[in-house]
């Protein structure tokens, strides 16, 4: 056999060897994935856009479900979805052990504690505010004297906690709580994300939701620190799931469109 004959059959078996050496360890990857042999997907049915919640039967639906259901099956792994009703609440678990992966969107904070992939959509963050409200868009609500009401812990909250200047904010329990007080005069406006302010305001007659934005909230999936292994793979997942439609799709699938969000190319 001549030196290039032996060349290729090297070369070949380095490229096998390669390819090989490339492919995860699924044993290892599931038990860093889900330590309890169960993959627990901590889903915000407080966000419309992600996810919902029957009042009746408790089911969960939305991106995030599929997301999660799709995430446990390329794994082989049962998933077991763990409710909470703010993202705030999720992210204050994160130390807790009570989740494997969750969808939040990226703060500089929560990632002291959690590592993110890239977003795999993007929400605004708006304000509501009475049909009589001098605010006409949000550049006014950064004023004296100006109440805003924000879910605490949210993205939308830590982001203003740390941009306002002038306007004070208030943290109700609940949406419904804020709503509530917004109606009775007691707060200038509510912030949230847009497709939730859109719903909410039906509850509020004559009051709207302003056109303009004072964030793009990026909604990214999210282990806690300290998983390399299924970090990396849930990265390639939420690539392979924004450019193969997959996400796209399940925001149509549950009524969304690009009003609600946007998938992002990268």
């Amino acid at each position: 056999m001549d030196t290039r004959g032996s060349f290729r059959i090297c070369f070949g078996a380095l490229a096998a060897f390669s390819l090989f050496a490339q492919q995860p360890d699924m044993a290892a990857l599931r038990a860093e994935f889900a330590p309890t042999g169960k993959l627990r997907a901590a889903i915000n049915h407080g966000n419309p856009v992600l996810a919902s919640r029957d009042a009746k039967t408790g089911e969960l639906r939305g991106v995030t479900v599929d997301l999660s259901r799709e995430l446990g099956r390329r794994l082989g792994l049962p998933v077991d979805l763990v409710p909470f009703d703010a993202a705030g609440k999720v992210s204050a678990a994160a130390k807790e052990g009570v989740w494997d992966v969750a969808y939040l969107a990226i703060d500089l904070e929560r990632a002291q504690e959690i590592d993110y992939t890239a977003p795999y959509v993007e929400l605004e963050g708006t304000y509501l505010v009475l049909a009589g409200s001098k605010l006409r868009n949000v550049e006014d609500a950064d004023r004296a004297g100006v109440r805003i009401a924000a879910s605490p812990r949210s993205a939308y909250d830590l982001f203003l906690s740390r941009n306002l200047k002038q306007a004070r904010i208030l943290r109700p329990t609940t949406t419904a709580e804020s709503l509530e007080l917004l109606s009775k005069g007691e707060l200038d406006a509510v912030a949230g994300v847009r497709t939730a302010l859109v719903s909410a305001a039906k509850s509020i007659p004559g009051s709207r939701v302003m056109p303009g934005r004072f964030m793009t909230i990026p909604q990214a999936a999210g282990l806690p620190k300290g998983r390399p292994q299924a970090l990396r793979f849930l990265r390639e997942y939420i690539e392979d799931a924004k450019r193969s439609g997959f996400v796209a799709a399940a925001l149509k699938r549950h009524g969304l469109t690009a009003y609600d969000a946007i998938v992002p190319a990268r």
